[in-house]
């Protein structure tokens, strides 16, 4: 990976979600919903506060989470699609 990232961001691989409805039709791509779900790929440093200490992020590489549906920056690295999320836009880690 060529990015290194900074403060709270976090990249995700989007998980993509199934094109079929649940009745099996095929959903065209403007009737898709966006995905909010993913694997952590990469982790920035983390932030501090006003008081001076460092606040560490709560995912680390590896880990599956669910986000804001509209939250983030598309961005293509070395070829693949990922998503930069700010560490608030992330709700949950999957267990």
């Amino acid at each position: 990976m060529s990015l290194r990232l900074l403060g709270n961001r976090v990249m995700v691989k989007v998980q993509e979600e199934d094109k079929k409805s649940q009745g099996g039709i095929i959903l065209p791509d403007t009737a898709e919903e966006k995905p909010f779900r993913g694997k952590v790929v990469a982790v920035g440093p983390g932030e501090t506060n006003d008081s001076g200490v460092e606040i560490k992020p709560e995912v680390k590489v590896g880990d599956r989470v669910i986000f804001s549906k509209y939250g983030g920056t598309e961005i293509t690295d070395e070829g693949e699609e990922y998503l930069i999320l700010s560490g608030s836009d992330i709700y949950a880690k999957e267990a």
